[in-house]
């Protein structure tokens, strides 16, 4: 099962999903204003090949607003502002049984998803 996370009005994440429409891809789609995700789960994700690096979004407002560069956070704190903040994580986040994808990438998807230039 494919699993999407991400919001609505991101690019990347309408991106991500037009791409799996036009492929014809099943896919169940998560909004983290709809339903966050908590520390275990990001847990989860990080257990599943993503790095806290990958998933810690450094260039949104929210990263910005909270000040957070000055703060120098490890990677436990980092994972903690995530959980609290949404917004922080890096979209977006597909799960699929035997891997994670984090951001989008036309060329990633195309090669994991074996899809035939579609």
């Amino acid at each position: 099962m494919i699993r999407l996370y991400g919001i609505k009005n991101c690019d990347s994440v309408r991106k991500a999903v037009r791409f799996f429409r036009t492929n014809e891809i099943t896919f169940t789609f998560y909004d983290f204003r709809e339903s966050p995700v908590d520390a275990a789960k990001i847990r989860e994700w990080i257990d599943a090949g993503a790095t806290v690096k990958q998933l810690f979004n450094t260039r949104g407002t929210t990263y910005r607003t909270l000040k957070l560069k000055e703060k120098n956070l490890d990677d436990l704190a980092k994972i903690e502002w995530m959980a609290k903040e949404n917004m922080l994580i890096k979209r977006p986040v597909v799960t699929l049984p035997d891997s994670i994808l984090v951001g989008y990438s036309e060329d990633l998807y195309r090669q994991h998803f074996s899809t035939k230039g579609k």
